[in-house]
């Protein structure tokens, strides 16, 4: 499994601070935002996700539209979504604005569907967030059939139904890859079985081998399901820099203030640097240098047996600027040294 394990990024588009500390505009973060995919293709990384999210302190609304600007100033790395709230969008657009990066890319297009922890496109979009379940339910069944890429025999109750109908443009070359986000539901994980999709864990806080559960329950339901063996991937935040010292320093104020402010709208405490230091020391936070994090991810692809791990690089304020230094390291520095130790560890097995 670790032979192919792939190594990636995930930014929600945070809006940040110049190295003066001076706010940036949500304009000038998208554009950086294009910058850092570009770099993150220059330095061999396999994959970068874009969020999705409609509040003031995250730039990206529209994933796909960032996507395609990374897609034209690139030549090898995937592109894809971290997530899609497919619960508040409609499942045929979603397919055809990803079957139309996947056209532009020459096939480098991937969707991550979920549900999402923020709920602020449920009311701007129209929808209640009574039927939270059931939308995300029904539109994934949706979903699920636009990926057969055959005119499509749909009925549920969250839209009209739809009879022998044709979507455009199709996946010039095999299909669409598609992941399913999940955050630690077991419902979930099944589901992902149940469709034949690829799973991918949100690990942002704790020990990550508290996910093996999941993993295993992963396994054990295609196995009763006579699915096929699919990936499983594993989104979680971290910066690098050139010391562990560094690191730390550059990421606390933009760590502090973005956790400090969803925790104050979620009725958590403040975080502190103790917790900080935890995360970063025993649980899911990936900061340090080179090494330190290579030798964490190691450890989590060991635990989880996962084919594929994805780090969040953005974390509230922190300047483009050390994002940028932190995707070359984790491209020059991190992945390959990660990828010596998995096969050290194998050739020693």
């Amino acid at each position: 499994m670790a032979a192919q394990l792939e190594l990636g990024l995930d930014t929600f588009g945070d809006v940040t601070v110049d190295l003066n500390g001076k706010l940036q505009s949500q304009a000038q973060v998208l554009r950086d935002l294009v910058d850092e995919g570009v770099l993150a293709d220059q330095v061999g990384l396999d994959f970068i996700g874009v969020g999705e999210h409609h509040r003031d302190d995250f730039a990206v609304s529209a994933p796909e539209v960032v996507l395609a600007a990374i897609a034209a100033r690139t030549t090898r790395i995937h592109l894809g979504s971290a997530v899609t709230v497919l619960s508040s969008d409609d499942p045929i657009r979603v397919f055809q604005r990803f079957s139309t990066i996947d056209a532009i890319s020459n096939g480098r297009a991937e969707v991550i569907l979920g549900r999402g922890s923020f709920t602020e496109s449920f009311p701007l979009f129209g929808f209640a967030l009574n039927d939270y379940e059931r939308l995300f339910t029904e539109k994934l069944d949706l979903f699920a059939e636009l990926l057969k890429q055959e005119p499509v025999n749909w009925k549920g109750s969250v839209r009209p139904e739809l009879k022998n109908q044709s979507v455009y443009p199709p996946i010039e070359n095999g299909s669409l890859k598609t992941w399913i986000g999940v955050g630690g539901s077991p419902e979930s994980v099944v589901r992902a079985v149940q469709y034949g999709l690829p799973l991918m864990l949100a690990i942002i806080g704790g020990e990550p081998k508290r996910f093996r559960q999941f993993v295993d329950l992963y396994h054990r339901a295609t196995e009763q399901l006579k699915q096929p063996v699919l990936p499983i991937g594993v989104h979680s935040p971290g910066h690098i820099a050139d010391t562990d010292e560094e690191a730390r320093a550059q990421l606390w104020p933009g760590y502090k203030a973005i956790h400090d402010r969803i925790g104050g709208e979620r009725g958590w405490g403040p975080t502190s640097m103790s917790r900080f230091t935890a995360e970063a020391d025993m649980g899911s936070l990936y900061v340090g240098s080179p090494e330190t994090v290579a030798k964490k991810i190691v450890s989590t692809v060991k635990a989880l047996g996962v084919q594929r791990f994805d780090m969040k690089y953005s974390s509230g304020t922190l300047p483009h600027a050390h994002m940028m230094r932190s995707i070359e390291l984790y491209g020059t520095k991190v992945m390959p040294m990660v990828r010596d130790m998995l096969a050290s560890d194998r050739a020693a097995a």
